[in-house]
């Protein structure tokens, strides 16, 4: 089991009601604090990402009263990239719920409080009911008198990373374990959207995505093996047909939506630039056709030829992050955006120049149903340093893509189409044809590098012996 994403937690031990005054006044301070001190410890909202600013409860896989055992799933938490699965280092009692499913709350807020014994839950119960119905009502008023300075939460841009203290030393972690002997299934937020559309309960369904969550297709085969047995005739189209929109209706973002939202206003200040050229792809077609029989992907194939030719061409991998310095990339990771239910992501094929096609083509299918599950860890989305976003499976012939801050280029990659072309010596002929569109950073990147780095590019695909090595 990974621990690689920490909640941020710490689980402050707090003074009883009847000794607050107490400890308000100076001159009447404890000489020993230990002996008042409470086993209600407030468990925050995890910092699951260095963009994350809040999360969502997806769902509480404890109920209140629930005893916990340390390294059981107590929530699920929905970051703006992923859904993680939030555990306890301690033993106790989930004893207050305060942000109840589906709402939103500020990274380091107070989402619940855990009791260390079954007599201490209504402590904590009054201590919930006497609290600001809010999710950052920790920081309120009426929040505990605690025995030393209570951690301020984690900035957005800061590294999760565990403090743990002698009185306030108790942290989670964020992993993917399914509910296995919780009382709810976990499940994609997709996957949960398309059962109530459908009328399908989810208890009972085995779940086929990572750790046992349940994912869109189990959610169909349950559709579909109900219909079977009951006789029903269900067309695919039927099943696959999304639940209608409200006309006139105001839908708030969601926390990826939101994320983008941010990406968009911040990529805003960053003075781009666009360049676009038209590749012959008969011979990548050619392999394609010939390797895509062993698991081999016409995106790992874009994803390696792109590699390859950054490797000749260091400046259209490099970044400005500060606006005064850029650095040359030691490490060539192509991002390649993947649309999700309610928003998109772009996985990250790190080091594609070093690693074969085959291996390649594997590592991004594990990413799509990852991605699809929500269940990309930060490595897995926030390292790229040049970004494909491919339209050309709809059939779009071209268009811009709008450059991810902190990275130098993104190329927009079209259909590849057969065309009718002119040869050099007159003639008239049949090619297959495909235009991309870079957008790039004018602060690092200038015309000559895009023309250079696209002139290699299309010697790569139109001769891609290279490609299979």
């Amino acid at each position: 089991m990974s621990h690689s994403h920490l909640l941020h937690t710490s689980f402050v031990p707090t003074a009883p009601p009847s000794l607050r005054r107490r400890i308000g006044g100076g001159s009447h301070l404890p000489r020993k604090p230990h002996l008042i001190q409470s086993k209600i410890r407030e468990i925050f909202m995890p910092a699951l990402s260095s963009t994350m600013t809040e999360g969502k409860i997806v769902s509480w896989v404890k109920s209140e009263g629930d005893k916990l055992a340390k390294g059981e799933s107590v929530v699920v938490v929905e970051s703006d990239k992923a859904d993680m699965d939030v555990e306890s280092f301690y033993d106790g009692y989930l004893a207050a719920i305060i942000v109840d499913e589906g709402l939103s709350a500020a990274v380091g807020s107070t989402i619940a409080l855990l009791a260390e014994t079954e007599e201490e839950i209504a402590l904590a119960q009054s201590k919930k009911s006497s609290s600001p119905a809010s999710p950052s009502a920790a920081g309120s008023n009426d929040a505990p008198v605690v025995l030393e300075e209570m951690p301020s939460p984690v900035p957005a841009s800061a590294p999760v990373v565990a403090s743990v203290s002698s009185n306030a030393g108790a942290v989670g972690s964020a992993v993917h374990p399914a509910s296995e002997g919780g009382k709810r299934v976990v499940a994609s937020p997709y996957a949960k959207k398309l059962a109530k559309d459908l009328g399908v309960d989810l208890k009972g369904i085995v779940g086929s995505g990572p750790n046992g969550r349940v994912v869109a297709k189990d959610v169909e085969a349950a559709l579909a093996a109900v219909n079977v047995g009951g006789g029903a005739a269900t067309t695919a189209a039927e099943v696959a047909k999304p639940s209608g929109v409200e006309l006139g209706s105001v839908v708030p973002f969601t926390t990826m939506q939101s994320a983008v939202s941010r990406n968009m206003v911040e990529s805003l200040a960053v003075p781009t630039f666009r360049v676009g050229y038209t590749f012959t792809t008969d011979a990548l077609d050619a392999l394609y056709k010939k390797i895509k029989s062993k698991g081999v992907t016409m995106t790992a194939l874009l994803a390696k030829a792109t590699a390859l030719a950054l490797v000749q061409h260091p400046v259209v991998n490099s970044s400005c992050r500060d606006g005064k310095s850029f650095t040359y990339n030691s490490h060539i990771n192509v991002a390649v955006a993947v649309a999700i239910d309610g928003g998109l992501i772009t996985p990250v094929l790190q080091d594609a120049d070093k690693i074969d096609i085959y291996s390649l083509s594997r590592k991004w299918k594990e990413l799509v149903d990852k991605a699809r599950a929500k269940q990309l860890q930060p490595q897995e989305y926030n390292l790229g340093t040049f970004t494909l976003s491919n339209l050309g499976m709809f059939g779009v012939d071209r268009f811009d893509a709008i450059l991810p801050p902190g990275t130098g280029a993104i190329m927009a990659v079209g259909a590849s189409e057969p065309t009718l072309v002119g040869t050099k010596d007159g003639r008239i002929g049949l090619k297959t044809q495909m235009q991309v569109n870079v957008t790039a950073d004018h602060r690092v990147i200038y015309g000559a590098d895009l023309a250079a780095f696209l002139q290699t590019l299309a010697k790569i695909i139109e001769d891609p012996k290279d490609l299979t090595l």
